[in-house]
C-alpha cells in the first residue's frame, strides 16, 4: 500500500536513503546530513508537483516511492524509488516488497494522478532494477552520462505510457 508521507516518518526515511545498498545505487551516492534531508524534506512537501509516498509491505512502513515534476496539463511524472533493506531483509521480505512496490508506484501514478507518462533514471550498471522495470512494461528511450562518485556513469532513461 502507498500512502502520504508523515512528518514524524521524515528521518526514518533518510536512514533507508542512506543505507549503503541504495546509496550504492542511486544517483548521487553521498550519505545525506540531517540539514540536507530537512531542506529537501521542506522543499518537496511545498512543492505541489511533487510526492513523497510511503510503502508499506505488511503493514509495515518498508519504502519511499518520490514522484516528482507531475504536471497536470502535461500529464507526465518522474519517479524513484527505494526499500528499508535492513527491516525486509530481517523479515525475509526484501524480494516480495521489491517487486510489489514499482507496481503500486505506477498504479498510484495512472490512478491517483491521472498522468499519461511515467518516466524515471535508473544507473545502466544496475541491471536487476533495469529488469525488473522491464517487468513492469517499462521501455529504456535513452542514455546519458553523469558523474557519480566522481566517476562518469551511464544512465538509462526509462518510460511508461498508459
Amino acid at each position: 500500500m502507498l500512502r502520504r508521507a508523515f512528518e514524524h516518518e521524515s528521518e526514518m526515511i533518510r536512514r533507508w536513503r542512506n543505507h549503503p545498498r541504495v546509496r550504492g545505487v542511486s544517483l548521487t551516492d553521498h550519505e545525506i546530513d540531517e540539514a540536507e534531508h530537512h531542506r529537501w524534506w521542506r522543499a518537496t512537501m511545498a512543492d505541489h508537483t511533487r510526492r513523497i509516498l510511503v510503502y508499506e509491505h505488511g503493514g509495515v512502513p518498508s519504502g519511499v516511492v518520490n514522484i516528482s515534476g507531475h504536471d497536470v496539463r502535461a500529464r507526465q511524472a518522474g519517479w524513484g524509488f527505494y526499500l528499508d533493506v535492513d527491516g525486509l531483509s530481517r523479515r525475509g521480505e526484501l524480494l516480495a516488497a521489491w517487486m510489489r512496490i514499482e507496481g503500486e508506484a505506477v498504479e498510484y501514478a495512472f490512478t491517483e494522478l491521472g498522468i499519461d507518462t511515467l518516466r524515471g533514471e535508473v544507473l545502466a550498471r544496475n541491471e536487476a532494477v533495469r529488469a525488473l522495470h522491464r517487468r513492469h512494461g517499462f521501455a529504456e528511450v535513452g542514455t546519458y552520462t553523469r558523474q557519480v562518485a566522481g566517476v562518469e556513469e551511464p544512465v538509462v532513461v526509462i518510460e511508461m505510457t498508459r
